[in-house]
């Protein structure tokens, strides 16, 4: 959190808790266990201390505990990071949707139809519908997720939208930028000026992030620049919306500006992948992560993301939900990870690592997204003895329990 984040209270589990009987623990911690990078280590158990991990090892080696959690035989695994969602809106888009089923295309125009519906509803309604999207989450194992504006579009309605969000979520996004309004569409610089000025005033307390939909339709790379960099001065980090409907200069504004993550990735130059592999940190990852969102293709009937191109360039990649009510209206990371594995041509441990570890990093984050000592105990167990069920058996309702800071759900 930022200096000036409002309060969240976090509920933290009491006395100690150990899982075990866990027959695959997938850790994320590089280095210890087998499967690569998941860290997967066998007939294991894990100990949780108020609310953080504080032991990984052999079952057969599992200290004492106040309480036990039997994963009989079942994977267990770190709960899901979703790093891009647009929860605070209001309204339905489900006849857009079955337009473009019935081939109409996807332009981003019907964005600013929830603009209006967010705008006439209360405070109340928007909470509800943020608490209730972020319930359905959880309990398909999402145990962190990003949250941001945009569906206000007016200095009032961006603000409060995100001091909605940073009662749900400790990573809020101001994505004033996410199209132009109606109102200042002859007026786009007026606009941008708003964004810079007074809406980001307004919004800066309640954000750690700025977003920009840097795309054809909405802001173009020379107003999407201002704008980032009026947040990065407000000390807000960088998030970019970027090639989702075409190719374009996202990417490579992103990487420009230290950008933690370049999301959606739809359509990529070789120069583009090649910028994003240059921000290596040494360390196996890029300082700018991939992020993409496949929910939004399924949805608009769009092409895949190729992220195998990503993966073989050594570029970290993240998956994400996109929930949103217009181009991808699902919560589930599950669902997403599936649509990887058979779509985007990532392996099951790639798509499972980038919807957890990945989505930590694209959220600059180390406490989630890994099980280890010291990291946050958020942990879900599957109703199934491994994480290749995830991308094996699609549409299925997989996770059988989830602990959110140690505390099961």
């Amino acid at each position: 959190m930022r200096p000036g984040d409002p309060a969240r209270p976090t509920v933290r589990s009491s006395g100690s808790l150990l899982v075990d009987n866990i027959g695959e623990l997938v850790t994320n911690a590089f280095g210890e266990g087998v499967g690569g990078p998941l860290g997967i280590h066998r007939d294991a158990a894990l100990l949780v201390e108020d609310g953080l991990v504080a032991w990984v090892g052999p079952a057969r080696g599992a200290p004492a505990a106040d309480r036990r959690v039997d994963a009989a035989g079942a994977a267990v695994l770190p709960g899901f990071v979703d790093s891009h969602a647009h929860l605070v809106f209001a309204g339905d888009r489900a006849a857009e949707f079955a337009a473009r089923m019935a081939g109409e295309p996807y332009t981003g125009g019907g964005i600013r139809t929830t603009v209006g519906a967010t705008r006439a509803a209360p405070d109340s309604e928007l909470r509800r519908n943020v608490r209730r999207l972020r319930d359905e989450a959880l309990r398909q194992g999402t145990t962190t997720i990003e949250i941001k504006s945009g569906y206000g579009l007016t200095v009032a309605d961006e603000a409060r939208s995100l001091r909605i969000a940073a009662e749900f979520s400790e990573d809020t996004t101001f994505l004033g930028a996410h199209v132009v309004p109606a109102e200042y569409a002859d007026r786009p610089d007026d606009y941008v000026g708003m964004v810079c000025g007074p809406m980001l005033a307004a919004a800066a307390p309640y954000a750690r992030w700025i977003d920009v939909f840097c795309e054809r339709g909405a802001f173009d790379v020379d107003h999407a620049r201002a704008i980032l960099a009026c947040g990065q001065a407000a000390g807000l980090g960088v998030r970019v919306h970027a090639n989702q409907l075409g190719p374009g200069p996202g990417v490579q504004l992103g990487v420009e500006l230290g950008a933690a993550s370049v999301d959606h990735c739809t359509h990529l130059s070789d120069a583009d992948i090649d910028a994003l592999a240059a921000t290596s940190t040494g360390d196996g990852a890029t300082s700018t992560v991939a992020t993409l969102l496949p929910g939004a293709e399924f949805s608009t009937r769009s092409p895949y993301p190729d992220a195998r191109r990503l993966v073989d360039a050594g570029v970290t990649v993240a998956l994400a939900t996109d929930c949103n009510p217009g181009s991808s209206y699902t919560s589930s990371m599950p669902f997403c990870i599936a649509l990887a594995v058979r779509e985007m041509r990532m392996t099951p441990a790639e798509a499972v690592w980038a919807a957890t570890a990945g989505g930590a990093l694209a959220l600059r984050r180390d406490d989630v997204g890994v099980l280890r000592p010291g990291a946050r105990a958020d942990l879900i167990v599957l109703d199934a003895p491994t994480h290749l069920h995830l991308a094996y058996r699609p549409g299925v309702p997989l996770i059988r329990q989830v602990l959110h800071n140690g505390v099961p759900q």
